[in-house]
């Protein structure tokens, strides 16, 4: 690649366009949903965001004014959203006021510039020890993550992707670091700690993916033991206030967040066979309409209902679970959807089409040339940074074909993915400047 390397030959300023490029595309999209916080095409969730940080402003907790989503009473204490998001939110309006668009607009800035920063910088790190030229991969890599249009969307919007989205590839930077020589720095060990804490907090699901990750740093780096546990430690912390605090509201022990329940037992709900619909359709009723009235009946706490609401769903599983495992597998095209569809809006399909569509061809043929690689033994390869991007992707689809899929929740497996779409373009470009 070296037609490619002299195009990198000011890495420094082509990142610097990139960034302001970012930047710019996120401010406009904040700008367009400006003050107004109503439900659009894959972000109705920022209502909720914004009324609990009223709500909090106001004095009166986590909690509603009115009957809300999915079942919580009004006044009545929740958990059901991410504490973290919530209280940024609070902070923007408790310092310029309840205007949602300074708060799109700060998060537009962060994120506008420090995902791409950190996709450039993971690049850089898994490529530089294959030969390739890592700065040159970062920089296309980059590029494609300020651009696409999946990610650019959802930073104007006043919900967790976009910041969870950063919070991932933070920790993915820390952990590459440790493989790089770094762990006999406890400081990294430390923000390693930090990172996964607030990743947590913005969505709790990412707890699922920390004993593998451990693992893997455990056996890429060997590390003392007591500095592979202060990472899994300084986490508990930032979780501990919550789950006290939902002690105290709820009377019995919530780790962090009550939607599990809820999401699993609708993402499996016998309503769709062996077939299912991200959205459910108007025809089959609403997600409130699938609840089991008895429980409704007992007047449970949004906790409560939610712990129920798992058990419920594991009895149905149990009954059948032929019809989960062919209900997990309908998952797997939705979660990969990058083709158009007649019940979607113009705003979904353009942002399909322009991102994952437009990119996919370039994803897997630069995974296929990763696998490739050669590490002369399984323990290397074991040990290796692609191996832990590979375990999270196959890791975290997993989940999700297990439990519910919406084209968002794909959204931090696109953030890895356009790295080895960055690989296939540099090798294509070097093949189109050699025939030219």
């Amino acid at each position: 690649m070296k037609q490619l390397q002299r195009l990198g030959a000011n890495p420094r300023r082509t990142l610097m366009m990139i960034l302001l490029v970012s930047v710019l595309l996120r401010v406009a999209v904040a700008l367009y949903m400006g003050n107004q916080v109503v439900p659009l095409p894959g972000v109705s969730d920022q209502e909720s965001y914004h009324n609990l940080a009223l709500r909090l402003l106001g004095g009166h907790g986590f909690s509603f004014g009115e009957n809300w989503w999915p079942v919580t009473q009004a006044d009545a204490p929740t958990a059901h959203w991410s504490f973290l998001y919530t209280l940024y939110v609070t902070a923007v309006y408790a310092i310029f006021g309840p205007v949602p668009v300074v708060a799109r607009l700060i998060q537009a800035v962060a994120v506008g510039l420090l995902m791409p920063w950190l996709v450039f910088r993971l690049a850089q790190k898994l490529f530089a020890q294959q030969g390739e030229p890592g700065t040159v991969i970062g920089l296309v890599a980059a590029g494609v993550t300020a651009v696409y249009i999946y990610f650019f969307y959802y930073a104007g919007a006043l919900m967790t992707e976009s910041f969870y989205i950063t919070a991932i590839l933070w920790v993915f930077d820390i952990a590459l670091s440790l493989k790089r020589g770094e762990k006999r720095d406890w400081s990294r060990w430390i923000l390693l700690g930090v990172a996964l804490g607030v990743t947590v907090l913005l969505r709790q699901l990412f707890l699922l993916f920390i004993p593998f990750l451990l693992l893997w740093l455990w056996w890429a780096t060997r590390p003392n033991l007591l500095k592979l546990a202060l990472p899994l430690v300084i986490t508990v912390l930032f979780i501990l206030p919550w789950t006290y605090r939902n002690y105290r509201v709820f009377d019995q022990f919530v780790l962090l967040n009550t939607n599990s329940g809820y999401a699993f037992y609708w993402g499996n709900h016998p309503i769709y066979g062996t077939h299912f619909i991200p959205i459910l359709p108007p025809e089959m009723g609403s997600y409130i309409d699938l609840l089991p009235k008895d429980l409704l009946r007992q007047n449970m706490s949004e906790a409560a209902l939610d712990s129920a609401l798992l058990g419920r769903a594991l009895e149905n599983i149990q009954a059948d679970p032929l019809r989960y495992i062919q209900l997990s597998i309908s998952r797997i095209p939705p979660y990969f959807a990058f083709w158009p569809e007649a019940d979607s809006g113009m705003v979904s399909n353009l942002s399909r089409l322009g991102s994952f569509a437009l990119f996919l061809p370039f994803m897997l043929a630069g995974l296929v040339m990763t696998l490739r690689y050669r590490y002369g033994s399984w323990q290397t390869w074991l040990a290796s940074p692609f191996t832990l991007i590979y375990l999270f992707v196959v890791i975290y689809t997993g989940i999700h074909v297990l439990t519910w899929t919406l084209v968002r929740y794909r959204l931090p497996i696109d953030a890895f993915l356009v790295i080895f779409a960055a690989l296939a373009i540099c090798r294509l470009g070097e093949w189109l400047l050699k025939r030219k």
